[in-house]
């Protein structure tokens, strides 16, 4: 489920604040190691 939640996130149909708590590390964790680091970012801190 973390693989899936990535990959959305990554074509941009999900956003990091999306993602159940209970996986939210796991996913952030994928993220970082694709090299999409600045998506594993919560979006109100982005700004």
């Amino acid at each position: 489920m973390e693989q899936i939640y990535a990959n959305l996130i990554i074509k941009g149909r999900k956003q990091i604040d999306e993602v159940p708590e209970k996986i939210k590390a796991a996913v952030i964790k994928i993220l970082i190691e694709r090299g999409f680091s600045e998506l594993a970012e919560r979006e109100d801190v982005a700004k």
